[in-house]
């Protein structure tokens, strides 16, 4: 993984994947906000992402539904799920869709780059 590693992040909670976001551009990468599942599905469209990171719980289109979409569109494409509420049940359905692993909140940064560095050795 280099400063060059696009990242999409997909969290309703607005104050917290600002937060990420900023945490990983002054870590050198270039992450990019979808608020929604929706949003994240189209800007995924549009762009091409080395790894995303998306939320389980989420209004409207839910985080597992967002994951299915994303595999839809590329197989390949390394997704870290953040989940919270005790919801491992969640976690480990996501990683029978497709995830490549998930991370309870309140997220380490430095455990997800180590997930996101392996994901990416791993594509």
């Amino acid at each position: 993984m280099n400063n060059k590693t696009k990242i999409l992040l997909i969290d309703d909670e607005v104050e917290f994947i600002s937060t990420l976001a900023e945490r990983l551009r002054l870590r050198g990468y270039a992450p990019k906000i979808a608020e929604t599942g929706n949003e994240g599905i189209t800007i995924l469209t549009n762009e091409g992402f080395d790894v995303v990171v998306l939320d389980l719980m989420m209004p409207g289109l839910s985080g597992l539904e967002t994951l299915k979409q994303i595999k839809q569109i590329d197989s390949s494409l390394p997704v870290i799920l953040l989940t919270g509420h005790g919801a491992t049940k969640d976690g480990l359905e996501g990683l029978r869709i497709g995830a490549y692993d998930y991370l309870m909140k309140p997220l380490d940064i430095k455990e997800l780059i180590n997930k996101m560095s392996s994901a990416l050795k791993n594509k």
